[in-house]
């Protein structure tokens, strides 16, 4: 950990040099001063067209909802670091979740600092996407305050806005969804295309899995080996403006089948992520797939050098990493889960790498914003609302937990899932994360749980 500590107290020794140049790390500043904003890129975009298509389709994702309910939230996440720019949004129902990655073959421009920040995408943006020629022009510009657009017809500029709090919990679940997943099928441009023309009409209201049969991609009720389960696969059609421009699609999932994700190689540095949740009505920013990893608290000085020595590098392989500093693979977890609960690490399934956000670093964010785990650690609060009954001879943990209403019975251990009498439990079975009287349990009789 000297490499923590060192660049916990030395921050300003950290700098990235992908093109020999220096960056300059300039933050994110929620409540940066609107007269001080920086210029994180400016310059052209090699094929605009094929941009702003990229574009185009992340603004229906950001307008799209799923569940009737949900707010109508449009705030884009634009990252500039590493010679790339990342745009990142959520449909308002957040259970999809796109990014367009423009790497340096995309751009025709400088980048003068590293950083982030959030934007609306309002109709006069919309609008002029739509309106970009094959062989138009187009200047972008990304700086902390704004994100302008400069076409020969005019220009378009979106302000900063506060990103919503319920962002970040989908950012946090859907990296540790991405970090887990593996490669499942390699689709040819014709077989994307063929995929948009086998998609169910109308909303499906049932799983359907995707299989190649043959060499034509189908979609059916019933899973089998090296199928993709996807939950609500209407959610596709957000694809259908990129499905035909793709050179080729990849489709990952988690080994749990509780997410997926579609990544469409467009050619000349630009790059398409769709990341769906396992079920239409299940938001991203509900899942709890991160608390196990937060369970154990690291000091404050290992969080405060790893976001340190993560700002610095931009991007990262979390294995590489762990060799390189003579860590614990599962102390690189608990890490990269404690940063990714504040916004700030996001995972790119193509290198295999997590990417830096310059989000603020707020420690209060882990608890803040995951509510089970804050719940968890206020039960050992008093010392009789968690209790051993007793450790069975396979290693399985008995334990009883104080609910709101009654007293709940907690199994954990015997590497066996842990499991609960309450009703998250009993409603979800432990496909959402923890409850948190399974997450007391672990936490007050940590080597009994285990």
């Amino acid at each position: 950990m000297a490499d923590f500590a060192y660049a916990y107290a030395h921050p300003s020794t950290l700098t990235h040099s992908a093109t020999g140049n220096v960056l300059e790390l300039a933050a994110y500043a929620e409540d940066a001063p609107a007269g001080g904003a920086a210029c994180f890129f400016r310059g052209g975009l090699a094929n605009a067209w094929l941009a702003a298509r990229g574009l185009t389709t992340l603004a229906k994702v950001v307008a799209s909802r799923f569940v009737p309910q949900s707010a109508a939230l449009r705030d884009p996440i634009v990252t500039a670091g590493a010679g790339l720019l990342r745009f990142e949004a959520f449909s308002s129902c957040n259970g999809v979740y796109a990014r367009l990655d423009l790497g340096p073959e995309a751009l025709d421009g400088e980048f003068l600092a590293s950083g982030t920040t959030n934007v609306d995408f309002n109709e006069p943006m919309v609008n002029a996407l739509a309106r970009v020629a094959r062989t138009e022009p187009v200047v972008l510009r990304v700086g902390q305050q704004e994100v302008v657009l400069e076409r020969a017809a005019g220009t378009v500029t979106e302000r900063k806005v506060t990103l919503p709090e319920r962002w970040i919990k989908g950012l946090t679940a859907v990296q540790g969804y991405l970090a887990q997943m593996e490669e499942k099928l390699t689709l040819s441009r014709v077989q994307a295309a063929q995929l948009l023309q086998g998609l169910p009409a109308g909303a499906t209201r049932t799983d359907l899995f995707l299989v190649l049969r043959g060499p034509r991609p189908s979609f059916v009720p019933v899973g089998s080996a090296g199928a993709v389960r996807v939950g609500g696969a209407h959610r596709l059609r957000l694809l259908d403006g990129l499905l035909p421009l793709c050179e080729s699609l990849r489709v990952y999932a988690t080994p749990d089948g509780q997410a997926s994700a579609f990544v469409l190689a467009l050619g000349g540095g630009h790059e398409f992520v769709l990341a769906l949740s396992a079920e239409v009505n299940r938001g991203f920013s509900g899942e709890g797939n991160q608390l196990d990893t937060l369970l154990e608290e690291l000091p404050t000085e290992w969080i405060a050098g790893a976001n340190q020595l993560f700002r610095g590098n931009e991007t990262f392989n979390p294995a590489l990493f762990a060799l390189e500093h003579d860590l614990d693979p599962g102390t690189v977890d608990r890490l990269c889960a404690s940063l990714s609960a504040m916004g700030l690490l996001g995972f790119d399934l193509r290198s295999n790498h997590y990417f830096y956000r310059r989000l603020p670093f707020k420690l209060e964010r882990i608890l803040k914003l995951n509510p089970r785990l804050k719940n968890a650690r206020a039960l050992l609060a008093a010392a009789d609302d968690v209790q051993l009954v007793g450790v069975g001879a396979g290693g399985r943990s008995e334990v009883r937990v104080r609910g709101t209403d009654a007293w709940h019975t907690v199994l954990v251990g015997g590497g066996e899932l842990a499991r609960c009498t309450c009703q998250w439990f009993t409603g979800h079975q432990g496909q959402r994360g923890p409850c948190k009287h399974i997450l007391a349990a672990q936490l007050r009789f940590g080597a009994e749980a285990e």
